[in-house]
């Protein structure tokens, strides 16, 4: 379920985190499921119980989870954390490809036209007006 790489720069709690939120935000883990008890996931991954409460903790910081005393955690209803979840990766995202664009030499004017273009797709333009 949860492949990390004791070998990488990244801690291993940051890893836990970004694998957890993917099955999260891919419904993989469904809201109010119950995830592993920090002990059996510790054993499970044979690592540090500490390591998997931060990565836990860490998690219900950023609404992804919620604690229950004496229950354990659960995956929280995701529909706003996801949708800021999806726009900030997607404005990431946006800025690498602007940055290889202006390099491999595209204008700013040409990069300003496609957004207008694809705005107007949002806003239902036909595909004639795409073309222009």
């Amino acid at each position: 379920m949860l492949d990390l790489d004791v070998r990488s720069r990244k801690p291993i709690y940051e890893q836990l985190v970004e694998k957890l939120k993917e099955l999260i935000i891919h419904e993989v883990l469904k809201a109010d499921e119950q995830l592993p008890s920090v002990r059996a996931l510790a054993k499970e991954l044979t690592i540090n119980p500490n390591t998997i409460q931060k990565a836990y903790r860490e998690l219900e910081h950023q609404g992804y989870i919620y604690s229950v005393p004496g229950k354990g955690s659960f995956v929280a209803p995701q529909a706003i954390t996801m949708n800021k979840e999806k726009v900030e990766k997607m404005k990431n995202d946006l800025i690498k490809l602007i940055s290889e664009a202006l390099y491999l030499g595209m204008k700013k004017e040409d990069i300003l036209s496609l957004i207008e273009i694809a705005e107007q797709s949002v806003k239902g333009g036909t595909s004639d007006d795409q073309n222009q």
